[in-house]
């Protein structure tokens, strides 16, 4: 039986398209051009998918998106479709629950890849409530947890600095612990001094060295029965890898000055920014501790990457500094700036961002002059580039086209020397409503 995909497009060109392409994939479609007309099937269906249009003849996407999850049945998985570089709107439907979105025109092999990872996914009620981001990837990411919180024992995150490894490690040990008694214990392995390390990670005995006047449980016993997280494990040195993949293997610990095993039961997650199988055939990290520690990998993408995640982001550092009651928010120019920096420092350079701006400004409303200095999110909006220029002046040619002949499509193409086929695809990129000439 085929996967059955509710789709709701107004135009009829793209509407008829993507039905002949979903049947060739080997999906079902019922296609609506109207959104009300949807809602008994994606409230009494069993959809795989739902595909959405943002903006219907009868009611917006994003209402209608509204209003079914208020009926409090489940929904299937809705992925919609947007005006180009509505970043704002989109946000604000992964907010609600919705799974991803697209822009137009449409890449329509990633469209598809979207529809088979989605349309596998099972049908959810109202209590989506990401806690690692709204972005695919990082909801991609959340919904692995449970299973890896039940069979994997060895995790390695990799990433770049800030993006937020330990967050996901913390998340991972929430999935394996609900009640919170388990411990979690973090290393950060670039910042303890080689010398210090064994102690640090497996502990001493009383006399063990000067200063050792009693005997200490280092993060392994500290750890027993939880997890234990190691940060930037690319910085361990080749002395102290063999060790760890000697208390990996045997699962157990022999303190410093020690002699009796000491056996542990632990989840271990490794983390690191730097690439170690580049590492290994540099000869900088041990090839068997990485194929150990190596054997379920998640990859964090940088924020850059996905940007639906900045806003979201930012709100829940604003509630968190709104310690003294006055909440917090951005204006229309601190969300453009926030939207529009590439973020280095990723997640942790955005939380210092938005830190500082409350710090400095008493003004409960954070504006883009407030978030100045050094911060990414103050750099100048990039000058509109070539092909911007040209899209601006198409669009603006067809509003005008449109008007002149009074929103008729047929003369509206004669005049403009193209096709009617030609002018609603560009109507719809544009986002121009064929009434007059009225803009959508």
């Amino acid at each position: 039986m085929k996967p059955q995909i509710c789709l709701i497009e107004d135009d009829p060109i793209m509407g008829e398209a993507l039905v002949e392409r979903l049947d060739m994939e080997g999906y079902a479609c019922d296609w609506f051009q109207r959104g009300r007309l949807a809602v008994p099937g994606l409230l009494h269906k069993h959809y795989a998918l739902a595909i959405s249009d943002i903006r219907l003849p009868d009611i917006s996407g994003e209402e209608l998106f509204v209003e079914l999850r208020q009926s409090g049945q489940p929904l299937p998985p809705f992925l919609f479709i947007t005006g180009h570089g509505a970043i704002d709107q989109a946000v604000r439907l992964l907010k609600l629950g919705a799974e991803d979105y697209l822009t137009k025109p449409l890449d329509v092999p990633k469209l598809l890849d979207k529809v088979r990872s989605l349309s596998t996914r099972e049908r959810t009620g109202t209590d989506d409530n990401p806690q690692l981001g709204i972005s695919s990837r990082m909801r991609q990411i959340e919904a692995m947890l449970p299973r890896l919180a039940a069979n994997a024992r060895m995790v390695l995150i990799t990433g770049e600095s800030g993006v937020g490894k330990e967050v996901v490690a913390r998340a991972l040990h929430a999935q394996a612990d609900p009640s919170g008694k388990q411990p979690f214990v973090a290393v950060n392995c670039g910042a303890v001094s080689e010398s210090l390390m064994e102690a640090e990670l497996f502990g001493h005995a009383r006399g063990a060295f000067t200063g050792a006047v009693k005997e200490h449980k280092g993060c392994f016993e500290q750890a027993d029965g939880g997890t234990l997280f190691l940060d930037e494990i690319g910085d361990m040195s080749l002395p102290m890898q063999v060790k760890l993949l000697r208390a990996i293997q045997e699962r157990a610990i022999v303190r410093v000055g020690g002699e009796k095993p000491i056996p542990v039961n632990i989840r271990l997650v490794c983390a690191t920014h730097r690439d170690l199988k580049k590492m290994v055939e540099e000869g900088r990290f041990r090839e068997d501790l990485y194929y150990r520690i190596h054997v379920v990998q998640i990859d964090i993408p940088p924020l850059r990457e996905r940007r639906e995640d900045i806003l979201w982001l930012s709100d829940r550092f604003l509630a968190e500094f709104s310690g003294d009651g006055a909440k917090r928010s951005l204006d229309a120019s601190a969300e453009d700036a926030m939207l529009a920096a590439d973020w280095p420092g990723n997640v942790r350079e955005l939380r210092h961002c938005l830190e500082r701006g409350c710090i400095l400004s008493p003004a409960p409303v954070l504006t883009a002059a407030t978030l100045c200095g050094d911060c990414a999110a103050a750099q100048a909006m990039p000058a509109p580039t070539l092909a911007d220029h040209v899209a601006a002046s198409e669009r603006r040619r067809i509003v005008e086209a449109l008007a002149a002949n009074q929103g008729r499509i047929a003369e509206t193409a004669a005049q403009l020397g193209i096709s009617r086929k030609n002018l609603w695809e560009k109507m719809k990129k544009h986002e121009i409503r064929a009434q007059a000439g009225e803009e959508a």
